[in-house]
């Protein structure tokens, strides 16, 4: 099998202290929340080159254990609203893609697609929207329900909220707008199309009342690997951030998923698959190591059994530090995937509670790499030429730190090998992702229909 002709993608997942869950704790991190500390971090990466900016997203803090909460800034506390932090970002940029996350649990889909609809006008075509289902029982409490909603019934939802947001953004051909003055005619009402959706969970008959972008719609972006999740992903997505620690996890997880393109009429390159890496680098490696010592000294003990049990599903606060992940936890009916790859971590490597947590307080989960610009570059480039993945979302340790340390010493190493661009393709997320521009489905029926 020959080199990739395509390049490395590149995601900046900006996290305001960073990604490490000690990371507000640590001398050199910013613990900025202002608009300000947002635009350098873009900026930072748009010089760069980098495909896009990402920012996750909840709507509940998390304080069932406000103890161990009030230690960590990961408490689903965040400074801004995604979608409004990224429509000021995006005056100030022209190039970096704009992604942020909102559920299809706990919103309403035809608020959700004419809010992503303005930010990609305002952008000139630089949104994606990062779909999620929300498992955080806390959130529920938020939106009127009595407890979690459960795993199945939240992916139904997300299938048809998915289908009618997307039908959302159809609602007008390129062309609608004539703006026709001598004519007096403003939009062609041929190039007008209502959705009448009528299901199980919604009713919206549309038209969005937002004009087509220039990139046709925003990017869609997935991050479920549950079973429904990636058939979800499958059908719908144009991107995934996914999560796997192994090269043969990496590569299964991709084989699968662009499998399953085929049987909904659509190619593997409609879809671009983006692990999360943690990547800690130094000029040498006693130095990168010594970086990612001084971040994990930072842990409490509270704060990582917190972050276990969130991740796992599972409170795990009465069984014994020291002692191994109980064999019969119960499965959870928060994110599956997730608690899936924790614990097959903990038994691939025969870890303990603090073992457990003191290996995914930096990475939570993701990919953690330790080491030279080389050596990441290294295993970055495996991960790439094998299949496993066409992108990286980088999760630097401490901002703004770690996302500088990547940028002048892995991306210069990357571009060296000729896996990373040096400028970008073009001026849309679509374009410097490799995605096609999607045709209006309505618009190509009604063409189709008149031939």
């Amino acid at each position: 099998m020959g080199r990739r002709k395509d390049k490395i993608k590149l995601g900046a997942f900006l996290l305001f202290t960073g990604h490490h869950v000690a990371a507000w704790r640590h001398p050199q991190a910013s613990v900025g929340t202002d608009l300000e500390n947002y635009i350098e971090l873009t900026k930072l990466a748009e010089a760069a080159k980098f495909d896009a900016i990402f920012f996750a997203d909840g709507v509940a803090a998390r304080l069932k254990d406000v103890e161990a909460a009030s230690r960590k800034a990961h408490s689903g506390v965040y400074p801004f609203e995604p979608i409004t932090l990224l429509s000021a970002v995006s005056s100030v940029t022209r190039n970096i893609g704009l992604i942020a996350t909102a559920s299809t649990s706990f919103s309403d889909p035809y608020n959700l697609a004419r809010q992503f609809g303005s930010l990609d006008r305002l952008s000139g075509g630089r949104a994606g929207w990062n779909l999620v289902t929300s498992s955080d029982p806390e959130a529920a409490y938020n939106f009127g329900h009595e407890t979690q909603i459960l795993h199945a019934d939240r992916y139904e939802r997300a299938e048809e909220f998915a289908d009618v947001v997307l039908g959302l953004w159809d609602s007008w051909d390129d062309d609608a707008f004539i703006r026709d003055q001598a004519g007096g005619r403003y939009f062609d009402p041929e190039k007008l199309h209502r959705l009448d959706h009528k299901g199980r969970h919604f009713k919206v008959r549309g038209p969005l009342n937002i004009p087509r972008s220039p990139q046709g719609r925003p990017v869609l972006v997935q991050a479920g690997a549950s079973g429904p999740g990636k058939e979800l992903a499958a059908r719908t997505a144009e991107a995934i951030f996914a999560a796997h620690i192994t090269l043969e996890e990496a590569k299964a997880f991709y084989a699968d998923v662009k499998g399953k393109l085929g049987a909904y009429g659509r190619s593997p390159d409609d879809l671009k698959i983006l692990p999360g890496i943690f990547p800690v680098v130094g000029r040498s490696e006693t130095e990168a190591q010594e970086k990612f010592e001084a971040l994990q000294e930072l842990i409490q003990p509270q704060v990582g059994l917190n972050l276990l049990s969130q991740l796992s599903g599972v409170d795990l606060s009465s069984y014994p530090l020291d002692g191994p992940i109980p064999s019969d936890l119960p499965v959870t009916n928060a994110g599956k995937s997730r608690q899936e790859l924790v614990l097959e971590l903990a038994r691939r490597e025969n870890l303990t509670i603090r073992q457990l947590y003191l290996r995914i307080a930096g990475a939570r989960g993701h990919w953690q790499v330790v080491g030279t610009p080389s050596q990441i570059a290294d295993v970055m480039e495996e991960r790439f030429e094998n299949y496993g993945a066409d992108g990286f979302n980088i999760m630097a340790p401490i901002m703004p730190g770690g996302l500088v340390d990547f940028i002048e010493l892995v991306v210069p190493e990357l571009r060296r090998r000729g896996l990373f661009r040096t400028e970008y393709e073009g001026t849309t997320l679509r374009e410097n992702l490799g995605l096609k521009r999607p045709v209006n489905r309505f618009a190509a029926g009604t063409a189709a229909a008149a031939e």
